[in-house]
């Protein structure tokens, strides 16, 4: 992969700054469950493939109202597993080049490695809302901790309230079918990406682990390098640039990042 991590050095060496954008692939290399497909859900959640359950039919909003306790086991176990989680060494190369992010993670990984400018267009899973909603407030979810039963991947115990209305409250992520979402967080931070676009000028784009079963990171993608033709797209399985100038490299996000640095030192 030599004359793959050269030219998209080159690009990255002639660009006046840099844009991430990233899939789920993003977070392979530190341990984290990409859920690729449904076996690869349920080889990281054994529990649902015994129920039958699938991430798409987890990941809906209507088991907060039907069946909270079910809910918010999926969502509390990830939002403990994120808390855990040690972002890998591929994060620390991105803040060197001092990189914008846009991501449709909800994981907090770029945060939690000291990523300041992060665009969240699903939302976050370190944030609340309420269910109704019964306003447009969003708050933090520091000091939440929800007990789940690993053998049934319910939720035990109180759960997670809104201090306004007393009704429940559920993750400020952007659901599959979900028209309860709080999306001004996430808006104000899209805003302030599309101004810094404007003013950049020559933007290299760094696309990693972003597949094509959900487009939202491609589009963004291949959007902003449209201008500068500079898309590098890190992907071991789908690295394939069709459009304008770019290169794609079949690679995880780790070793991707890590060569890159070697030819930009």
């Amino acid at each position: 992969m030599g004359k793959e991590l050269d030219d998209a050095a080159e690009l990255i060496a002639g660009a006046d700054a840099v844009l991430v954008c990233a899939g789920a692939g993003m977070g392979v290399d530190s341990g984290l469950p990409d859920f690729r497909g449904d076996a690869g859900f349920w080889a990281a959640y054994p529990p649902y493939q015994r129920l039958g359950l699938r991430f798409v039919e987890l990941a809906d909003p209507v088991h907060f109202a039907a069946d909270p306790e079910l809910a918010w086991g999926f969502y509390g176990h990830r939002l403990a597993l994120y808390r855990a989680t040690t972002p890998h060494v591929g994060f620390d190369v991105l803040r060197e080049w001092g990189a914008r992010v846009f991501t449709s993670n909800v994981d907090g990984q770029f945060q939690k490695a000291g990523f300041t400018d992060v665009a969240e267009v699903h939302g976050s899973i370190h944030h609340l809302q309420c269910l109704g909603p019964c306003s447009s407030r969003i708050w933090s979810a520091d000091g939440i901790d929800v007990e789940v039963d690993p053998e049934t991947m319910r939720a035990a115990g109180e759960l997670p309230s809104c201090d306004r209305c007393g009704s429940l409250a559920r993750p400020n992520i952007l659901m599959f079918g979900d028209f309860g979402w709080v999306p001004d967080r996430s808006q104000v931070d899209l805003d302030a990406l599309n101004r810094w676009r404007r003013t950049a000028g020559r933007v290299a784009v760094v696309e990693i682990g972003a597949g094509t079963a959900v487009s939202t990171v491609r589009r963004m993608s291949e959007l902003a390098s449209a201008a500068s033709g500079a898309l590098i797209r890190i992907n071991p399985r789908e690295p394939d640039v069709r459009h304008g100038r770019g290169v794609g490299i079949p690679m995880g996000a780790a070793e991707a990042l890590t060569g890159l640095r070697k030819r930009l030192a």
